[in-house]
């Protein structure tokens, strides 16, 4: 058995205006650095056996005290990185509805049929991301996992695993909180949500 605590990483610069940040690497708030604090105050006495993140600077800044705390050595993968929102990267909703409207307004009604011009299939996003999950499983097949990475590839591995459309990841996961846990256990081919979304630290 093996139980994966996956996690967004914290707070950025484009957080308070809530602008989508894909392949972008965007910097960690105060906040967000603070966060990583917390984060790796749970670590330390999580049972961790492992640390993993993206290779985004946001996802390996925020899991590198995590993995300090619980002794391990962080591992990065690049298939854990965020999706690409293509033309979207760095915008605002309002934005893109500016821009490419009818566009936005399709992605609005069904994000996996309809991702946003030029950006990465959220099919392709939810194999990646369960396939570097699974390679976690293998290397740590009785251990508990610590994977830092981000809202929308978390939201869309999260519909692969418990065999739900992946259109529906924003209406079922409309948000993950930053360093929020998420966690899962993983075994004989069987997965089970632990628990969704839940604060830690000074946020609890």
């Amino acid at each position: 058995m093996t139980r994966l605590v996956l996690v967004r990483h914290g707070e950025t610069v484009w957080h308070a205006e809530n602008r989508y940040a894909g392949l972008s690497d965007v910097a960690l708030t105060p906040r967000g650095r603070e966060q990583a604090g917390e984060l790796a105050a749970w670590a330390a006495t999580a049972g961790l056996t492992g640390v993993w993140a993206s290779t985004l600077s946001r996802a390996v800044i925020t899991a590198t005290p995590s993995a300090a705390a619980a002794g391990v050595e962080l591992r990065v993968d690049e298939r854990l990185r965020e999706i690409d929102f293509g033309q979207g990267d760095g915008l605002t909703s309002a934005e893109m509805h500016e821009r490419f409207p009818e566009a936005r307004a399709a992605f609005e009604a069904d994000p996996a049929a309809h991702p946003l011009p030029g950006g990465e299939d959220p099919a392709a996003v939810a194999d990646r991301f369960v396939a570097a999950l699974e390679d976690v499983r293998a290397a740590q097949p009785d251990g508990r996992v610590l994977v830092v990475a981000h809202t929308t590839a978390i939201r869309l591995a999260l519909c692969r695993l418990i065999g739900v459309p992946l259109g529906s990841y924003r209406r079922l996961f409309p948000s993950l909180g930053n360093c929020a846990v998420t966690e899962l256990r993983l075994r004989d081919g069987q997965v089970a949500m632990l628990q969704f979304n839940s604060p830690i630290g000074a946020d609890r």
